[in-house]
């Protein structure tokens, strides 16, 4: 017997759909928030124009459990004729693993951070749950645009009012973050403009 179809829609539920301007590519991002019957799931596409005026698609999904803690991600990008993807799939004892293999430098990490969206800011800033004040260090696995190299990125979060935080990397970048009610980047100087919502 199948499941009554509501049941699957909550399971499954939008909460919010954003379109972020790409600074850094000259583009566009257009990205869902889900609740799922697993978690949190981030769904998005970006078109833009890399630095050597080549045009770029590509499309990224992060699934998080409950407690924003990562679980899966699945990226593909399009640069003319080139296609490059990339899975990744962390185990319970922290183990990330692409096509099977371990990635031993990103073990015990927590959160990705793609290189190409402002979305996965919202992992940590959702799993931290920081009280205003309050910052913490934590290493993510920086999946690095456009060649989908993955390695660990030293990140500091400091949550500086409500809706603001302030990011800094071990490669000397900082930004001040704003973010609305779920989390998600309103504001990031110099990479991302929010221009829709819904």
């Amino acid at each position: 017997m199948r499941g009554n179809p509501e049941s699957r829609t909550m399971a499954n539920e939008l909460k919010r759909v954003v379109v972020w301007k790409n600074l850094l590519l000259d583009g566009r991002d257009h990205c869902g928030l889900w609740h799922t019957a697993d978690g949190w799931l981030l769904k998005g596409k970006v078109v833009g124009v890399l630095n050597d005026q080549r045009p770029v698609l590509a499309s990224y999904e992060i699934h998080c459990d409950e407690n924003w803690l990562t679980h899966r991600v699945q990226v593909e990008r399009t640069i003319g004729r080139d296609l490059k993807t990339l899975s990744l799939n962390v185990e319970s004892r922290g183990a990330w693993r692409s096509s099977g293999e371990e990635l031993r430098e990103v073990l015990g990490c927590h959160d990705v951070d793609l290189a190409l969206t402002p979305a996965t800011n919202t992992l940590p800033i959702r799993r931290l749950n920081l009280q205003v004040g309050s910052s913490e260090s934590v290493v993510a696995a920086w999946v690095k645009f456009p060649d989908l190299t993955v390695q660990p990125l030293s990140q500091r979060y400091t949550r500086m009012t409500k809706d603001t935080y302030r990011y800094e990397s071990n490669t000397g970048f900082s930004a001040e973050i704003v973010v609305d009610d779920l989390g998600l980047v309103a504001s990031y100087p110099g990479g991302w403009e929010r221009i829709a919502s819904l």
